[in-house]
Order: structure tokens, then sequence, then C-alpha cells
């Protein structure tokens, strides 16, 4: 493969020491994340939350972090997996001598009566972070040279961990920088060689080793390799428990949607029952370019995508949660929601740049915060409405204190749908009439209409409906080419794959010539080797430059509205072969790079895990209905 895929256009698949994308093992413990490399590395861990600055960050420059444990000289795992039913890592090694099996885990533990690193807003859980990273080894062959690297740098690769050991037997050591301590236990001697701690030591057939570290209250630790695999085993029984209350249907696709839901679980920040994004800023959109974005956030849009697969998973508590962090969140001054939020409710989310670090592969710069949450965004309020008519309808009942935010979004809604945005897609070019943002404000007045007939209020009912038609209406003037393809914003004659939306939100029903066109023509005019792209870039002022690779959303969403215009062969076939593509451990980024293979954008992406259950809940749905 060579370095470049055309003249000043990096490949994906060119020689680097960062590994691919896909090759990551993501481990969370609903309070933040932690990306685990296949050569043993945390290349990526912030603490004590999800969007806190890093203390490992070789994910966006070599130099900037890391913590490796396994076994010395080898780099290539035999095999990783997740134990069955679970967010924990299990990688087996083979080297000259031996065979060492490794275990990680972010630790879920018995909930303490008040969190003081991350405290709550949402009622107390029964298991919760214990905020300790933990990874045990056992040789079940030979002999191996077991190896410890710890090198924190805090503050997103800005300052390096000034070491302290704390006890005669060098086995227990304090990293402190950036106003922030960690500590490190393990029954490894230690050794501390400037901003890092090193040891080795060789393992017997059934000998075991540990390391944790830990930004716990009081800095608590396993105190052998015993505690340490029984915190593990722990975690393994949380995870299993909690899927086990999952409802996933016996087919063919179980595994893939039983890997999604611990995705979408494992990216819930459990205090506030918010969803981050994705677990990591900065992941190239496009290769060695600039689109690069702080996913580390709760984006509105989410909502109704993520009340749909938890529903459909039979995941309420999590759903009633992440409701309820949305009933929390202030409004703008115009009452209306931004198009996202900080996982603790926050409004300003400024964006900087750090440009200590490199950037993965050379991408820059690395943003910290995301400056589109003062977009104007009008698909916002649609979301938002369709997420509380799908849990009011649940339940039969519209909680009370979401009532008020039902009137506000619809209000706002009738306001901003004769104006011009941003679109869906965040575009930081000129504001347009795009066809998906009115299509978003037909579904906030279609839903405010229906949650107010729950409600008992006709005469709102009334007024919401007939603005929903007006919008509809609009759309269908303006909003349709010659060819009858809803095109991208009323400018153009462009495709954009939001318009997909019109199937997944039934705008349109699946017999309509109008939306097979458009379903059509985004199959064959809008791919790339039969991956969708969100637009064209050379069609479309986004404000940037570059190519980007293929949105799996998009795919996913054209599985969905495959099956909704009835070529349901087709919408089997796509997602076959966008399950295929999954990482080794099953896992998706934002985008595909259909041209080498890899994954583009940040990971794990809770858009594109929550958009594969929807796609695979509808081709389910249509085989069980064909069964009658």
């Amino acid at each position: 493969m060579t370095a470049h895929a055309g003249p000043g256009v990096v490949s994906s698949a060119a020689p680097s020491p960062f590994p691919p994308i896909e090759e990551y093992a993501y481990l969370s413990d609903c309070h933040t994340g932690a990306l685990v490399a296949p050569d043993g590395s945390v290349d990526w861990l912030c603490v004590p939350r999800f969007d806190s600055p890093s203390i490992f960050a070789s994910l966006l420059d070599r130099e900037s972090g890391m913590f490796k444990f396994g076994p010395y000289g080898i780099d290539h795992p035999t095999a990783r997996h997740y134990v069955p039913g679970t967010n924990v890592l299990e990688t087996a090694w083979r080297t000259k001598t031996g065979w060492l099996v490794v275990r990680d885990a972010l630790v879920l533990g018995p909930a303490a009566p008040d969190d003081t690193v991350n405290p709550h807003t949402r009622p107390p859980v029964d298991v919760d972070a214990t905020h300790i990273l933990v990874r045990t080894a056992e040789v079940v062959a030979g002999t191996v040279a077991l190896q410890l690297i710890c090198e924190p740098v805090f503050d997103y690769g800005r300052e390096p961990a000034t070491w302290q050991l704390l006890d005669g037997g060098r086995r227990t050591a304090d990293a402190t920088g950036a106003g922030l301590t960690v500590r490190l236990a393990t029954d490894l001697t230690l050794g501390v060689e400037g901003g890092r701690v090193r040891a080795r030591h060789t393992l017997q057939a059934g000998q075991r080793a540990f390391c944790a570290l830990s930004w716990a209250d009081g800095l608590l630790t396993p105190a052998d390799p015993d505690q340490a695999r029984a915190a593990i085993e722990q975690t393994c029984e949380f995870w299993r428990l909690w899927l086990a209350q999952a409802r996933i249907p016996d087919h063919r696709w179980r595994d893939p949607l039983q890997r999604s839901a611990l995705a979408i679980k494992g990216l819930t920040y459990v205090p506030t029952g918010a969803t981050v994004a994705a677990a990591t800023t900065s992941l190239p959109e496009t290769p060695g370019g600039s689109r690069n974005w702080d996913y580390r956030y709760t984006w509105m849009r989410d909502s109704t995508f993520t009340l749909r697969a938890l529903h459909l998973l039979n995941l309420d508590w999590e759903a009633e949660e992440f409701m309820q962090f949305i009933a929390d969140v202030e409004p703008t001054e115009d009452g209306s929601l931004q198009i996202m939020y900080g996982i603790d409710g926050r409004r300003e989310l400024p964006e900087t740049s750090v440009d200590e670090l490199s950037g993965y592969n050379g991408a820059r710069p690395v943003r910290v915060g995301n400056a589109a949450y003062r977009q104007r965004q009008n698909d916002v309020y649609g979301a938002v409405l369709d997420a509380i008519l799908l849990h009011s309808r649940r339940s039969q009942r519209l909680p009370r204190r979401l009532w008020p935010l039902v009137v506000s979004q619809a209000d706002c809604a009738t306001k901003a749908w004769t104006e011009p945005d941003q679109g869906i897609w965040e575009a930081r070019g000129d504001p347009q009439h795009y066809v998906s943002s009115k299509l978003m404000c037909w579904v906030a007045l279609d839903r405010a209409a229906k949650l107010a007939v729950l409600r008992g209020d006709g005469e709102r009912a009334a007024d919401w409906a007939r603005t929903a038609e007006q919008i509809r209406a609009d759309i269908l003037a303006n909003g349709v080419t010659a060819d009858g393809v809803l095109r991208q914003h009323y400018g153009t004659d462009a495709l954009d794959a939001s318009t997909l939306l019109a199937a997944v939100f039934r705008f349109l029903p699946g017999d309509d010539p109008r939306l097979k066109a458009t379903v059509d023509a985004i199959a064959t005019g809008l791919t790339d080797n039969g991956f969708v792209l969100r637009y064209r870039t050379d069609q479309t002022d986004d404000g940037q430059t570059g190519r980007e690779g293929t949105f799996l959303i998009c795919s996913f969403w054209l599985v969905s509205a495959l099956a909704i215009v009835g070529d349901l062969q087709k919408a089997r076939d796509l997602m076959e072969r966008l399950l295929r593509v999954r990482s080794p451990l099953g896992l998706y980024a934002e985008e595909f790079d259909a041209q080498t293979g890899r994954h583009l954008g940040n990971f794990p992406q809770a858009f594109s895990h929550l958009a594969l259950i929807g796609a695979a809940g509808m081709i389910i749905l249509a085989e069980r209905l064909g069964e009658l």
C-alpha cells in the first residue's frame, strides 16, 4: 500500500506508528472509558470522567502517556476478545517460552452511598464505578517475562508525572500532575525512571500478577492478585446481569446487537444519565486532515435514536435516566435546547486546540470542546419531541415535568421552521434551508400534537397538527427535484443522506414514489463501494477541506429505508456488508473508508451502534411479520 491514495491525499492505510482505529479495545465503567491498543497499551484514558483531561493520550501523540502490561518484547497478541457478555477485555499472548493471558477492566462494584469523585444527580445504583483500572496476568503454559510500563502525562500531554514510591517494598507509587494524583499498585517491584515507572518479572506456569491504577476517593486499590481477580470477576458479573435484562431476539444478528447494547451502555455517564457521542476527541474523519472534533458530549439529536434503541431492547431504566437528563438541561434564552450539552448538563463547551499534541497520524488540530454548541440546528426540536413521545407511549403517561419542554420545543419549531440553519451535519458554511431540518421540524409538530392528545389538550393538538401539515406541504413543494428526489436544501439538487430520515420518521409512506426515488438515488448516487456518504464534499459548503469517509450511520439508515420501501433483500445485503466491516472486537467508529477498509473518526461511536440496532430491528420485525 502506498502512502498516498492520490495527489495530496493521505491513505488511511499508510504505514504509521499509530494503530488502526478499529484495532482498539474499549473499556468502560460508565463514568469514563479507556482505549487499549493491540500491544497491551492503554493509549487513551481521561479521569475521572469522559470529558476530563487525558492522563494517557498516545492515541493522539506517541509521547503523551501510556500504560502497558504484557509480555516483554512481544507487541502482537495471538487473540483478543471480550469476555462474553461484558466490556472486559481478555488478551492471549504466545511468546518463545510460554503463554500469557491478560484481563483488563474498568472495575464496577457495590456502590458507595455518595460518590465523591463524580457526584450523581440520578438515583444511586446498586453497582457503580470504583474508579480503578485493574489488569491481571496469568501464565497458562511455560514461562513468560512480564513487563509493566506506566507513564501518565497529565492535561492532554502537557505535564509529565512526578512519581513517589510509597512503601519499602516498591509495590505502590503515586503519580501527580496538573492537580491530580493517581495511584499505581502492583505485586511487581517498581522502578522510577523520570516520568514513568517500570517493572519486569518472569512468571511460571500457574503464577499470576496484577496492577491497578486508582483515582478513587482515598486512592484505594486491590491488595494482591486474588483481590484484583475478584474485582474483574465482579465486573464481569455486572455486565452479564445487565445484558440479561435486555431483550435481544434469537436471530443470526444476536451477537452484534449484544455488542452494540454493551457499547451504548459503556458510553453512558451514569451520574447524570447522559450518553457521550464517543469516548474520544479528534480522531480524524479525513486521514491527516483537519476534520477532527471532540465528541465527548451529549447531542440532543441522538436522543430519539437513543430512546428508540433502548426501548427496542427493553432497557427502560436507561431510557428513563436519559429522558430525565434531557428534562434537566437548561434551555437557551429563546426556550430552545442547544444541539449539545456537557455530560453534566453544562451549556458552555468552548473549543480550543491542544497544540502540544501531534494528532492521530499527524491529523491536526487536536480539539477540546466543540464550538458547534452555538450553532442553530432546527432538527433538535424534532429529535427531542420524538424521544418524549416514544418514552410517553411506553408508559402511557406524560411526566408532568416534561410538558413544559413539549410546549417550548413545539413553539420554537413553529417559529424556526421557515428559517435557514446549519443542518444536521453542523456545516460551518452559510446557513441553508436544509430539507432534513424542516423535516425534523415537521416531526416536532407532529409528535407534539400526538403528545397533546395524550395529555387531553385538544386545542394545542389541532394547532400543532396544522403547522405540521404546512411544513409538509412546503417541503414537498420546494424540497423535491424534478426527478421526485428529496434534495439537500432548497438551493440545490445535491443529494444528502439525512433525507433518509423521511423514511425513518415516516414523513412519507413506504409506497410513496418520492420516497422510493430518494432511497434509490442515494443508494446509487451517494455511495462509495456501496457505503453511504453524508454528502459530496465538492457539492456542499461545509466550511472544511478534504474528503471524508462513508458515514456508518447513513449506511444503517439506508438499510432501514430499504426495508421501509419494500426492498427487504437489498436491506439484508447491505446489513450483512456493514456487519462484516465492524472492528475485530465488534465496534464501529463514525466513518468507514471504503477504499482501504479502515475506520475513521471518533471511536467507539454511539450513533453508529444506535443505527445498527434500529436497522437490525427493522429487518427482524419485517421477517417476523412475514412469518405470520
